[in-house]
């Protein structure tokens, strides 16, 4: 299904964050927003997922218009996403946190749904695939940075998303880590998933991406494949300083 958003805009006092933007991502494809620090990538994601309602705008998924709604529609409508900063719960164990993701009804249902065979099974599978299982009984907090955000990618796969943000995943990694995030994105997508990511490193962006979307003050600046991207004049003017 299509994510697009028309005329979004949202400031915070005087200053504008997201400026009437119009930005269509590829269903079925790894799509990217790029852009300087500062330039409303995290507030975009931010808007699209129902963590802060947009002060004007249209945000569209699959036909229906998710604006304004609850963080927890959104995911139900079938939009996951992870943060920067990983939201985990650092004092339950691999296992608790990704099955206390499991359906909208949060840690308590979760953790209750552990005599659940069936959940049990789907949340090693994940811990499984993200190459985590070995840290099913290990409490969030002892694990490493890298091993926290496939913790909470974990989580989020849960919910069986066919949309899925990722804000950032490859920040604070190390370059082992970084090429087994890029392999993911790329088997979970050959799966069928979209993928929209927020990411500062090019090298990744440009060998997963197939469709790039680049901001600059608010506002997309250029959109398309990465090739065509690399040879926009306002990209590397606005993002790579050139």
């Amino acid at each position: 299904m299509t994510l697009t958003t028309t005329g979004l805009r949202k400031s915070f006092g005087g200053v504008v964050a997201i400026d009437d933007a119009d930005v269509s991502f590829l269903p079925g494809r790894v799509n990217a927003l790029i852009g300087p620090n500062g330039s409303g990538k995290t507030t975009f994601f931010n808007c699209v997922t129902g963590m802060i309602k947009p002060d004007a705008g249209r945000i569209s998924y699959g036909g229906r218009d998710l604006t304004g709604r609850a963080p927890h529609v959104i995911a139900r409508a079938g939009v996951g996403r992870t943060f920067q900063l990983c939201r985990i719960f650092p004092r339950l164990t691999a296992i608790e946190n990704v099955l206390a993701a499991v359906r909208p009804g949060g840690l308590l249902h979760g953790l209750r749904s552990a005599h659940r065979r069936h959940e049990l099974e789907r949340a090693h599978h994940w811990l499984t695939r993200l190459g985590i299982e070995h840290l099913a009984g290990a409490e969030a907090r002892n694990m490493s940075w890298g091993q926290q955000k496939l913790l909470e990618l974990a989580g989020v796969l849960m919910a069986e998303p066919a949309t899925i943000l990722l804000d950032e995943p490859a920040g604070g990694v190390n370059p082992a880590l970084l090429d087994r995030i890029g392999t993911l994105v790329r088997e979970l997508n050959a799966e069928g998933r979209t993928f929209v990511i927020v990411e500062h490193n090019m090298d990744l962006v440009m060998s997963i991406s197939d469709h790039i979307v680049v901001f600059d003050r608010g506002r997309p600046i250029a959109a398309g494949p990465p090739a065509e991207i690399r040879a926009d004049d306002r990209v590397l003017g606005a993002y790579l300083g050139v």
